[in-house]
């Protein structure tokens, strides 16, 4: 069975998995909102970036710090700390993990108890400690056999949001698109040392200051890629690169229909993904269809919406610990297909494997 409009595929959930909700179709969007973050974890995780990102972790703003905001994914340079064997129990507490680690001098225990593993459901980039300058995540290897702690530093290089806007039936626009498109505008804008200034021909020319110099260059993206490529750390010290994610929904459109809401957003994140209506039906679609080893993911899917569920494992954050295994292999084992349910609205006649590059040679940097 295939869906070519996610309004049919939406509609399909209202009427089976959200019909006990007041408001089915509400609930089935927020559903489709929160399959995008999780393709995008699973995206950075089949590129080898899982151990370098934190989830939900306030963002500040640049020369700002009193502003902060939150971000789906924001990635950190790293070093590990220890390695450890995974307990054989129901339950991994940050706190059991923290005392079975020798950490650093300065590292102190997180200040929330959080669970690495309860009752079955994962938590991704566990918070398990932290110093002055950096935290330590959790993070589970692949064969579930040891538990890998990584000290990510304060300060990301690069950060990534999710944005997915519905339409209700009946109307041709949803009231909120535009609004939501300037907010993540804000604060792509806002979060790195490197301004991005419209010139008069529309090209998109940088700013920054250094040493109380103010430095102009006419071409932004020139000036990233060559700083990355020569590891100019001085240049892309606070500099953050800033990743958007939408997706189709009515109002979103693709790179050769663009709409109000996508040119904001293209004007402003550095890299611009459309996720498209095929690639999320895709998802889906093997997802609820409970064929094969899909059938813990479908289960799970359906447990976390459950009317009288007992803790949300099916988010980007926490995830049933069999639907993880099976969604990391699938990511692994289909990673060209799924990058193919992306297409490049900005910058131009770049490619999905250039972003890919770009966040690895960051990441090397802190190295």
């Amino acid at each position: 069975m295939s869906y070519k409009s996610i309004d049919k595929m939406q509609n399909l959930l209202a009427e089976t998995v959200f019909s006990h909700t007041a408001s089915p179709k509400k609930a089935a969007g927020r559903a489709l909102g929160t399959m995008v973050e999780i393709i995008s974890f699973y995206l950075i995780k089949a590129w080898g970036h899982e151990y370098k990102t934190a989830i939900e972790k306030p963002l500040p703003e640049y020369a700002n710090k009193d502003i902060t905001h939150n971000v789906e994914f924001t990635f950190h340079h790293n070093k590990l700390i220890d390695t450890i064997e995974a307990p054989i129990v129901d339950s991994v507490t940050s706190t059991r993990i923290f005392n079975m680690t020798n950490f650093p001098n300065g590292f102190q225990k997180s200040r929330t108890t959080r669970n690495l593993l309860k009752d079955g459901i994962v938590k991704n980039a566990c918070s398990v400690a932290y110093s002055d300058v950096s935290f330590c995540n959790a993070y589970f290897s692949n064969d579930r056999k040891n538990i890998c702690l990584y000290e990510l530093s304060n300060k990301p290089y690069a950060m990534v949001e999710c944005k997915r806007v519905g339409v209700e039936e009946g109307m041709n626009k949803g009231p909120q698109t535009i609004e939501k498109a300037k907010q993540g505008a804000y604060v792509a804008r806002t979060v790195s040392s490197i301004q991005r200034i419209r010139l008069g021909d529309g090209r998109i020319g940088g700013v920054i200051e250094r040493n109380g110099e103010v430095d102009f260059y006419e071409d932004y993206y020139a000036l990233i890629e060559n700083a990355i490529l020569k590891h100019d750390k001085e240049l892309l010290g606070d500099f953050i690169l800033t990743v958007g994610i939408v997706s189709n929904h009515g109002n979103w459109f693709t790179t050769d229909n663009q709409n109000k809401e996508i040119k904001v957003l293209s004007q402003s994140y550095d890299w611009l993904l459309f996720l498209t209506d095929e690639g999320l039906s895709a998802f889906i679609m093997e997802m609820i269809s409970g064929d094969n080893n899909f059938g813990v993911v479908k289960k799970a899917f359906e447990k976390s919406y459950e009317k009288e569920k007992k803790g949300s494992r099916f988010t980007k954050t926490t995830m049933d610990s069999e639907a993880d295994i099976v969604l990391t292999e699938y990511f692994n084992k289909n990673i060209k297909e799924i990058e193919s349910w992306l297409n490049v609205i900005a910058p131009e006649n770049r490619d999905i494997k250039a972003l890919n590059s770009m966040l690895t040679e960051l990441g090397r940097m802190g190295v």
